[in-house]
Formats: structure tokens, C-alpha cells, sequence
């Protein structure tokens, strides 16, 4: 697939590393000559200096035959401008457009093909605060992801010594749980992946990814590492689009408080939240801590654009008794040095944003795609189409296709029951087939998967 990456921050740089390692044609557009030029010495990708939204830039970048035009620079305008540009002048199948400011997102039609003409929407903001509010939902819990517009989910857990399954085989969680089905998708131990079969011994440290109905993740989550005890009072520190998108949708079931430097801003939420306790100061500053009782706090979340400031201010507020820590992390190389210490949850915008963009380069009918262990693995939901004969999938038990290397079938979504994988499930057209792949080289193998033949036509 060709495919042109307007922007080469974060987000896109992130992008052009998965996509160009699945031997699809990458131009990356930036002005910044040194991040293109750190890109290129890194990537098997081609790189253009200039603006994106400029036709002149767009046709040196392959343009006029691309597949899909993905525009996440920092700039809403430029992205917005690029994909009227592409549709206009060079009729590019798919645009993707990275929009944050939620005046654009609120307002209907305004990204049809008679106006913008965007394809796909994507608010990194949105998703990191849907992420991060699944997070508080489920205490414990490592990632939460949904499958079948929520009917499933797949969440990963880190297993504590002398927790219930520790020390246990894995086919003893049935017997543990009778009335409940589920399955151990993966497991993680020290970094190295392993694939998990009933004789497998759960270890303390050990992260745990399971996929349950959504009625049954809590139970499951209380048979893997006990229950914890939910949230009630909650600190944000930083009250930018995330922290105010967040405080916005917990506020009416927890005891929110949101610390903000910038005295204008903290006006504006004051007068824009509902139940919200905006605090104006320094998330590190000891004093305000402490005056605000953080010894007390269940949870206290560092939202800001600094990583140095989330870090500092999570580690003080840790050490001065909060029960829970969870930080965003721009920098990916900074997460598996903090997550697992004193800081409980590093996030990463990037790999929270990342999948969305994949779901929609994936070939294939593929729904959903999520990146897991920090861009390791990936999940996806995927549909199968067809029938017997045109099918790879269709009409055979589940032990009997030829899955690549390290990838399992963790469940099946038929309509509106969820159905857990087992080795004589076998797969109907229509369903939506969760895969867990702890290694997504073989990501092409998946997708040809479910690549129906010419004799379904």
C-alpha cells in the first residue's frame, strides 16, 4: 500500500515505524529536516520537506497514486487543508485526519466529502481519555479493550505472589470459575512472550491478558489477582484536553479534583465543570499535596504535555502515600522505564492513537487494532467473510486452521453472543474473530487469514 504520513512528531513517526515494517510504500511530509532526517537514517521510507497541505509538496510525495493520505501533523488546519487538497486535485481513495479542537469535532456535516472531505476522524485526546477511563473502571487492570462495540474485552493484568492463580495451572481457572468462560490469550514473563496452554504455571509478575464477555471481567480479574478496591477520590494533575475531557466523564461517580498552573485555564474549568475541584498550583509542589490530603487520594493521574513534570510529580505523590499512580508518557523509550516501580500505569498517546490509524491501513475486513506491551503485540477483531470454499476460516473448527506462529484465536463475537475460543469452535460467515499476535511480523499472514478468494465472487 502506498501511503503518505503528513507530520514526523510522535504520533506519525510512530506510525511510519509500524507501517514500514510491513513492506508498505511510506513517504513521510514534515518541515523539520532533522526529525525527517532521523526518520530516514532509521525507516526504509522516503521523506519530503515542505508543507503538507501544499499541492506542489503532495505531488512530490507521490500524490497522485497514493492509497491513503494520513495527516496528523500538530496543525488541525494543515490536516484538515491536505485532505481537501488530496480529494480535490488527486482523488486519493482514504483520508485520514488527525483533529483535536473539539469546536471542529461538535460540529455535523462539516466533514462530509461536500465539505472537508475527511474519511477518517482521529482525537488523540479522545482516545487517551476513553483509555484512561477504562483503566479507573477496572481497578488492577494493565490495559482494558473493547471488542464488538464493547460485548468483549481484552484486559491485561500483572500477576501478584500469593494471588489466587499464582503457583496454579491454568486449565484449574474453569475449575475455579464454573460458571464463567474465558481465556488466557498471552502471557508475559520477564519481556518474553508465552503462548498459553492448561498446563501453563502462572507466575508472580507475570502479565496476564485475558478476553471475557464484558458481565464476566470482573470476576475474572478477582480469580487472577484478587479485588481491588475501587476509586473514590481522584487528583488530576494537569487540566488540559485530556485531564478536562477525563474530569468531564468521572466526575459525577468520583471525587474529582484537577490541579492546574495557568490561572486563565483554571477559570475556564472552573466555570465549565460540574463537580470538579479546580486547585491553581504545582502538581509537585509538596506543600499542596499535602494540604489536599494526597496520603488519602486512590488515584492520581499526571495528564500533562511534560513527561519530566509527570514523572516528578507521580513519584512525590507516591512516596507522600497515594495509593495509585498512573502517567502519560509522550517519550515511548521513557515507558518500561517507569511502569512497574512506583509509578503503577505509564500511557503512551502514541500507541493509544497508533491503533486506530492500523485498523484502518490493515487489508482485509479488519475492525479493530490495538497495540499491546508498548507496541510489541497487537490484538485485532477481524470478520469473516465468505463461505466454505472461498474461506480459510469458514466452516473449520478452530484447531484445524493453520494459524501462524505465536497467533491465537482468544474469542468469536456471533451476533450479539460472545463466544470463547475453544479448539472445536468452529467459525461462521459474519463473525468477528479476535486474534492475540505476540509477534506482528506475521500481521500479512493474519490478514491474507481472512482474505476471502476469487470463488466467493
Amino acid at each position: 500500500m502506498k501511503i503518505i504520513i503528513l507530520g514526523a512528531g510522535q504520533v506519525g513517526g510512530t506510525l511510519a515505524e509500524h507501517l514500514a515494517s510491513e513492506a508498505n510504500d511510506i513517504t513521510v511530509v514534515d518541515t523539520d529536516a532533522d526529525r525527517l532526517r532521523d526518520l530516514g537514517d532509521r525507516l526504509d521510507i522516503r521523506t519530503v520537506q515542505g508543507r503538507g497541505s501544499f499541492p506542489t509538496v503532495l505531488r512530490q510525495a507521490g500524490a497522485d497514486d497514493a492509497d491513503m493520505l494520513v495527516a496528523v501533523t500538530n496543525s488541525d488546519e494543515t490536516n484538515m487543508v491536505a485532505c481537501q487538497v488530496a480529494y480535490t486535485l488527486f482523488h486519493t481513495p482514504t483520508k485520514i485526519a488527525r483533529v483535536r479542537e473539539a469546536a471542529y469535532l461538535t460540529r455535523a456535516g462539516l466533514f462530509d466529502n461536500d465539505a472537508i472531505p475527511v474519511d477518517v476522524l482521529i482525537s488523540p485526546e479522545q482516545v487517551v481519555t476513553n483509555y484512561i477511563k477504562r483503566l479507573i473502571e477496572y481497578p488492577g487492570a494493565l490495559q482494558v479493550i473493547d471488542f464488538g462495540e464493547g460485548k468483549a474485552q481484552l484486559v491485561a493484568v500483572k500477576a501478584y505472589y500469593g494471588g489466587p492463580l499464582v503457583g496454579q495451572q491454568l486449565r484449574q481457572l474453569r475449575a475455579h470459575m464454573p460458571n464463567v468462560d474465558t481465556r488466557v490469550a498471552a502471557i508475559f514473563r520477564r519481556d518474553r512472550p508465552i503462548l498459553p496452554k492448561g498446563d501453563t504455571v502462572i507466575e508472580a509478575d507475570d502479565e496476564v491478558f485475558f478476553i471475557a464477555a464484558k458481565g464476566d471481567i470482573r470476576a475474572v480479574m478477582g480469580e487472577m489477582r484478587g479485588q481491588d478496591a475501587g476509586y473514590k477520590r481522584i487528583v488530576i494533575a494537569g487540566g488540559g484536553h485530556i485531564g478536562e475531557r477525563l474530569a468531564e466523564a468521572i466526575e459525577s461517580r468520583y471525587q474529582v479534583k484537577i490541579i492546574e498552573m495557568n490561572p486563565a485555564r483554571c477559570r475556564y474549568l472552573s466555570d465549565n465543570l460540574h463537580s470538579t475541584v479546580i486547585l491553581q498550583g504545582s502538581a509537585s509542589d509538596r506543600d499542596l499535596l499535602l494540604e489536599e490530603n494526597i496520603a488519602n487520594t486512590d488515584l492520581f493521574l499526571a495528564l500533562t504535555n511534560d513527561d519530566e513534570a509527570n514523572i516528578m510529580s507521580s513519584l512525590l505523590a507516591k512516596r507522600m502515600g497515594a495509593r495509585k499512580v498512573m502517567t502519560i508518557i509522550n517519550n515511548p523509550a521513557y515507558v518500561d522505564l517507569v511502569q512497574g516501580g512506583e509509578i503503577d500505569i505509564a500511557v503512551s498517546p502514541q500507541l493509544a492513537t497508533i491503533g486506530t490509524l492500523l485498523t484502518h491501513v490493515r487489508r482485509g475486513d479488519i475492525v479493530s487494532v490495538h497495540s499491546l506491551r508498548r507496541g510489541a503485540a497487537e490484538a485485532i477483531e477481524a470478520v469473516a467473510h465468505g463461505d466454505a470454499r472461498s474461506s480459510k476460516v469458514i466452516g473449520r473448527a478452530i484447531r484445524d486452521i493453520s494459524l501462524p506462529q505465536g497467533t491465537t484465536i482468544g474469542a468469536i463475537i456471533r451476533e450479539d453472543e460472545v463466544l470463547i475460543a475453544h479448539d472445536i469452535t468452529v467459525i461462521e460467515s459474519g463473525d468477528h474473530v479476535i486474534l492475540f499476535l505476540v509477534d506482528k511480523k506475521y500481521i500479512r499472514d493474519v490478514e491474507r487469514l481472512f482474505q476471502v478468494g476469487l470463488s466467493f465472487f
